[in-house]
């Protein structure tokens, strides 16, 4: 699936994991916002959630995701099992376009209406159309700095923010 908007990065550091995105949001080649915010604290601020995409689908997806954590008690990759399947077979879900990224403290998972879910070998994951620039980033900077996991997250968003069109600076981290 190609999300032409938005960059969303998780990276894992020292036993923490920060979760970045900017805040710009698209109506064709029109900026309609600056400060969108993409990511949400999900199961009692213990699961990190972002979404490339249309905004309506990815809330709506993140609320789904939400009851399945509710659901198995928090189990994140449990959840992000039930809410794929879910999305890959219902009738309505199959129609929505974004991409979720969800962390809690031992999983960083990328989501799609494929029923893909995906943990990176490494600890960085991004999704949205600058996420591919951003994750270039931050396994080099994961790889050559002893910068912090937010650290990374800033810069490499910042250099996503300046390599695509569908990205901005107005920067949202939330840490675990």
């Amino acid at each position: 699936m190609d999300i032409r908007s938005t960059t969303i990065i998780a990276v894992r550091r020292n036993d923490e994991t920060v979760v970045g995105g900017d805040g710009q949001v698209t109506f064709g080649s029109s900026v309609i916002k600056h400060s969108a915010r993409k990511i949400r604290r999900l199961y009692k601020d213990r699961v990190i959630v972002g979404f490339a995409g249309s905004a309506a689908d990815g809330l709506a997806l993140m609320e789904r995701l939400e009851s399945k954590l509710e659901e198995f008690r928090g189990n994140l990759m449990r959840s992000a099992v039930e809410l794929a399947k879910e999305w890959r077979t219902d009738k309505y879900l199959r129609r929505l376009e974004a991409l979720i990224l969800a962390v809690d403290k031992d999983h960083m998972l990328l989501i799609s209406g494929n029923g893909d879910i995906i943990e990176p070998e490494e600890p960085v994951l991004a999704i949205g159309s600058g996420g591919d620039f951003a994750r270039a980033a931050a396994t080099a900077l994961l790889r050559k700095t002893e910068l912090s996991a937010e650290e990374i997250v800033k810069s490499s968003l910042e250099i996503a923010s300046e390599i695509c069109i569908y990205t901005n600076s107005n920067l949202i981290i939330e840490r675990l």
